[in-house]
């Protein structure tokens, strides 16, 4: 990916933990790499096929002195996150806030927090089979749609299915969402379980009835294996209830692990049966 780079943006602005810092305000640096594709710009010499970076320093500036934070490093989170919600030609950011007066009783050069933020590809499985399960799945979409860090969210059909593993319920309403967010893996999990207990769901029983059971199953194409995350979701390719949503959004997504289609998946396990 091709970069555009703005440096060492010199910015009077308030932000620091103590409170002469937020009255007095001191000079920030901000440096920035966009990730952008420059090929078509550099063919056609058209500014409207690439990003306008005076347009950008002046969004950096408007966030940086319209706010005050405590943290540099919510000054760069905010920061990346209105340069990449504001320009959709943008992939990825690299942002590095530099706090040259920070207040170190002691020789420094200066303080500063780099981040990368940007957009990933996300499928995430929605399950219910307890009270109005359609609404309580129109909900969890809803919850997705209307957080600031996604977008460009699609939706699968909602099937209706047996229950895997624990048989004793009722028949589970299934789909899935595929979007972009610009939350990591553990960001997007701590939204899912925030959604998941506002609709009432517990987890008493493993493979049990729920009110809304919201899992990623695919994240970029990233393999993931900590104690409370896996991705791809370990068991995806077993479970014909999140292929065929699965297969109905991204039907040619290659399995990190496996090595395969999602319809591959799917046509293997309607074979099996």
């Amino acid at each position: 990916m091709d970069k555009i780079c703005i440096d060492e943006l010199k910015i009077f602005a308030h932000h620091g933990v103590f409170e002469h810092e937020n009255i007095n305000g001191q000079n920030f640096y901000v440096n920035a790499v966009l990730y952008v594709d420059t090929e078509k710009a550099g063919m056609t010499d058209c500014l409207d096929c690439s990003v306008d970076y005076s347009r950008v320093c002046g969004l950096i500036e408007k966030v940086m002195t319209e706010n005050t934070f405590m943290l540099i490093e919510t000054a760069a989170q905010k920061t990346a996150e209105a340069i990449l919600l504001e320009y959709s030609l943008i992939d990825s950011v690299d942002i590095e806030v530099r706090k040259p007066e920070a207040p170190i009783d002691m020789d420094f050069g200066s303080v500063s927090v780099k981040i990368h933020r940007g957009w990933h590809d996300v499928l995430v499985a929605l399950g219910s089979n307890m009270g109005d399960s359609r609404a309580y799945i129109e909900n969890g979409i809803r919850a997705l749609e209307e957080c600031p860090q996604n977008k460009e969210l699609k939706r699968s059909e909602l099937i209706v299915t047996k229950p895997y593993g624990y048989t004793d319920q009722d028949d589970f309403l299934n789909g899935a969402v595929r979007f972009r967010t610009m939350l990591s893996p553990n960001g997007l999990l701590e939204l899912l379980h925030g959604i998941e207990n506002k609709a009432g769901r517990t987890r008493e029983i493993h493979w049990g009835p729920r009110t809304l059971d919201l899992d990623i199953i695919f994240y970029d194409h990233e393999v993931t294996d900590e104690d409370d995350l896996i991705i791809p979701h370990a068991d995806m390719q077993n479970r014909r209830f999140v292929l065929a949503p699965a297969a109905e959004l991204m039907p040619n997504y290659r399995h990190p692990v496996l090595g395969k289609t999602v319809a591959q998946l799917l046509a293997e396990l309607k074979e099996d049966d």
